[in-house]
C-alpha cells in the first residue's frame, strides 16, 4: 500500500472529524488528487486493505471499538487464560487486532496497560462509588461491599482470580505490584466506610487493615472457590446474595461493640 494513500486518508479523517473508516472513499480520493474509480482500482477493490495499511501505521482506522477497549478485553482474557505472565504488549496486539505501536501509544507500557485493565476489573471503583453514597445502616454497608467483591470475583473474564492466583504464587510479582499500588485507593474507601461506624460505636476499634481482612477475608474465599464448590455441591449451595448476607451479619456479630 503506497504511503501517500494512507496519508490522504488519514488528512481526510482530520478534515471530516471521523475515524478513516468512516470516512468515504471519495474524499479520500480527494484527498490524494485521484479519482474514486482510480482509488478503488489501487485499493484492488477492496477497502479492507486502506484500514489495514492504516492499523499498520500504528493508527486504528476505526469502524470498531476502539485500541483502548480491544486491548483492555485482550489482556483481561489472555490473565484469565493464561495468567498475567502471557500478558505482553505483542500478544494483546495480536488478539485485539492492533499494533504494538497503537498500544504504546494508548498506554505508554506494559504496566500501564495492566493497570488501566486492573482498574476495570477490580471493585475498587465500586468500593469508591459506595464510599462517596454510603448507605445509612451498618448491615446495608457490609453487604454492598460483598455484593461489590462477588461481583469483581465472578466478573468474566475472570481477571480477579488470576490476579489472586499470581499473588500467591509470586508475592513479589505484577500482581502484588499492582496491589500495592491500590492498596491507598482501597483503603481510603473502606477507611470512609467503616470509620464511621467505628467513631458511633457500632464497632470495635480495631486497626483498620485487621478490620478489613476480617471484613473480605470469607467472601472472597468463597468467591473464589465457589466454581469448585458449585460442581461438588450443586444445589446445596446457597445463592450469592445469601452467602453475602450470611457473612455480613457473622461480621457484625464479630466485630460489633
Amino acid at each position: 500500500m503506497d504511503e501517500d494513500l494512507v496519508s490522504a486518508a488519514l488528512t481526510a479523517a482530520e478534515q471530516h472529524g471521523k475515524d478513516v473508516a468512516d470516512v468515504p472513499l471519495s474524499a479520500i480520493a480527494a484527498a490524494a488528487g485521484i479519482s474514486r474509480s482510480t482509488l478503488i482500482r489501487r485499493l484492488g477493490g477492496s477497502r479492507a486493505r486502506l484500514d489495514e495499511a492504516v492499523r499498520q501505521a500504528g493508527i486504528d482506522p476505526g469502524g470498531r471499538p476502539p485500541v483502548r477497549d480491544r486491548a483492555i478485553e485482550a489482556a483481561a482474557t489472555l490473565i484469565a487464560r493464561d495468567g498475567l505472565g502471557a500478558v505482553t504488549l505483542e500478544a494483546v496486539a495480536a488478539a485485539a487486532d492492533c499494533s504494538p505501536t497503537s498500544l504504546h501509544a494508548v498506554f505508554g507500557n506494559r504496566d500501564g496497560l495492566l493497570a488501566t485493565m486492573f482498574d476495570r476489573y477490580v471493585p475498587i471503583p465500586d468500593l469508591e462509588a459506595l464510599a462517596a453514597d454510603p448507605p445509612e445502616r451498618l448491615e446495608e454497608t457490609v453487604h454492598a461491599v460483598y455484593a461489590a467483591l462477588a461481583e469483581a470475583i465472578a466478573r468474566e473474564p475472570r481477571v480477579l482470580p488470576a490476579i489472586f492466583g499470581d499473588l500467591f504464587t509470586r508475592p513479589d510479582g505484577t500482581a502484588a505490584r499492582m496491589l500495592k499500588a491500590n492498596l491507598p485507593r482501597m483503603f481510603a474507601s473502606l477507611g470512609a466506610l467503616l470509620t464511621t461506624h467505628v467513631q458511633a460505636g457500632r464497632l470495635r476499634p480495631l486497626p483498620l487493615p485487621l478490620l478489613i481482612q476480617l471484613m473480605f477475608g470469607p467472601m472472597a474465599g468463597h468467591m473464589l472457590l465457589r466454581p469448585v464448590l458449585q460442581d461438588a455441591l450443586g444445589n446445596a449451595l446457597p445463592p450469592v446474595d445469601e452467602v453475602a448476607r450470611t457473612f455480613a451479619d457473622a461480621f457484625i456479630r464479630a466485630t460489633a461493640q
